[in-house]
């Protein structure tokens, strides 16, 4: 238990020391924000911090800092290292840059923002990637939630009908993200948000009071200070891909710039950027000490890692009757808040990349058809039976930490060529590109497919180390030439 209490404190301290000099390296002032300067009441709208500071958390604050943090648990609370010092030196950094880098350039989408700082070529690739990866994200956190709200009504006595059918709560939630996707950002997203906000914060607080007080012995980092996964699957890069937003997210650099475009000052990045990150944190960090201590490595090997199952017995023994319920539901509003701004997301990069003018109703149509088509395709094809949701999951948490890689990178060189503190972006953005390439080369949905390749530790370490100090010494060699780039707003 002590070492879950000393990285909360390091989480906290990290949001009011290590936050702040991140605010002052980048330097906000008094100009006037793309929500002032563009306005144009659909996308660009000023809104309150507090609000501003509740959609970005659950814009960011999907499955992963849960279901992720789980999985992540299976490890042992060696875990609470990498959610503890991830967020705080590279996720709420990179959250933090997206948004603030964004906001420099009217809100742009992170690809246009990686197109001005990595070149047109990388720009073309983020693009791309950029949407894959936000449909995918779409059509994971509507699964994921329609899953959970089956479990939910399956286990409180209702046996039969289609509130135990997941393509029920497949289609109900689709037709929801449709709108929110559609309609101005302040009509559905900006009002109901503090609703599920306050359910997340309630679920969170519970969940983790009822772990402390369950009597069950918290493990200690420096008793299981090794690999104790049950499948024996390496701490590197695994873990680091797995937890994913619960540490840092490449999906986050997509939802940070639409925030960008409803703040009223420039000063509010720290709270609403860097802040929502390290209460995400703080999420996956009480959810994997909930499942370090009420199921052990065992248990959640048993249940298969985070899943709607596992969440459910969590916030039974947590909570009790009553209680796992408002759980089940604030679990059930992180996915479905970040659901809705994916797909709302791949809009707006599409939107950016053509140029094209949201405040027309038909262009938005327009864009929302194909792109909510395609999550439906995908998520009924997974609930159906046609398509296997962990595989879609395990390519998204690569893909998610990739972009994470890009996003950082971008920071970086828009940090040395402004002649500031480069160090805080690069360190991040070199460990990043070891993580995920290691990844790639041993992934059994990656190079891992072929035989020679998978689980091979041999030839994926040294890969991923040797690649990332190369990305370092282009970065030093190419990325701080040239000076200051001009912003837009």
């Amino acid at each position: 238990m002590i070492s879950f209490f000393l990285c909360l404190a390091i989480l906290v301290v990290g949001f009011f020391v290590y936050g702040k000099f991140v605010d002052n390296v980048f330097g906000p002032d008094d100009r006037d924000t793309p929500a002032i300067t563009v306005n144009d009441g659909i996308d660009y709208v000023v809104m309150p911090q507090w609000k501003l500071f509740l959609v970005q958390l659950l814009n960011i604050a999907g499955l992963g800092p849960i279901f992720g943090a789980l999985s992540g648990a299976m490890w042992g609370p060696v875990v609470f290292l990498w959610i503890t010092f991830g967020t705080v030196f590279a996720g709420a950094v990179h959250d933090y840059f997206a948004g603030m880098i964004s906001e420099r350039h009217r809100g742009a989408s992170i690809s246009e923002v990686t197109g001005i700082y990595l070149g047109g070529a990388m720009k073309n690739v983020m693009r791309i990637f950029s949407v894959i990866l936000l449909i995918m994200v779409g059509t994971v956190f509507a699964v994921g939630p329609a899953g959970l709200l089956t479990t939910l009504f399956k286990n409180n006595g209702v046996s039969s009908g289609v509130l135990v059918t997941p393509v029920f709560w497949l289609a109900i939630i689709l037709v929801y993200y449709f709108i929110a996707t559609f309609v101005s950002i302040d009509k559905i997203i900006g009002r109901i948000y503090p609703v599920f906000g306050a359910a997340l914060i309630i679920m969170a607080v519970g969940v983790g009071f009822g772990t402390l007080v369950s009597g069950k012995p918290m493990p200690e980092i420096w008793d299981n200070f090794s690999n104790i996964h049950p499948a024996g699957t390496p701490i590197w890069a695994f873990m680091f891909i797995t937890v994913a937003c619960g540490a840092i997210s490449g999906f986050h650099a997509t939802q940070s710039p639409m925030m960008a475009r409803c703040l009223k000052s420039e000063r509010q990045g720290h709270f609403v950027f860097y802040g929502a990150m390290v209460a995400e944190g703080i999420i996956a960090l009480i959810w994997a000490a909930a499942g370090c201590t009420l199921l052990g490595v065992t248990g959640l090997a048993e249940f298969g890692g985070g899943n709607a199952n596992s969440v459910y017995t969590i916030s039974t023994q947590t909570m009790g009757g009553i209680g796992a319920i408002l759980a089940m539901l604030g679990v059930i509003a992180c996915p479905i808040t970040s659901g809705d701004t994916a797909f709302r997301s791949a809009r707006l990069t599409i939107a950016d990349w053509l140029k094209l003018d949201m405040s027309k109703w038909q262009t938005r149509l327009g864009l929302c058809t194909p792109v909510l088509g395609i999550g439906a395709i995908l998520g009924f094809g997974n609930t159906l039976g046609f398509i296997d949701y962990q595989i879609i999951w395990r390519y998204f948490s690569w893909s998610n930490q990739t972009l994470a890689m890009i996003a950082l990178w971008a920071a970086a060189v828009y940090l040395a060529k402004n002649g500031r503190n480069f160090w805080i972006a690069a360190i991040p953005a070199t460990f990043m590109s070891a993580v995920s390439v290691t990844y790639f080369m041993m992934a059994p949905e990656c190079l891992g497919l072929i035989a020679f390749f998978k689980n091979n530790a041999t030839v994926a370490y040294p890969t991923g180390i040797i690649v990332a100090v190369v990305f370092f010494l282009i970065f030093i060699l190419t990325g701080r030439k040239g000076g200051e780039v001009a912003t837009a707003a």
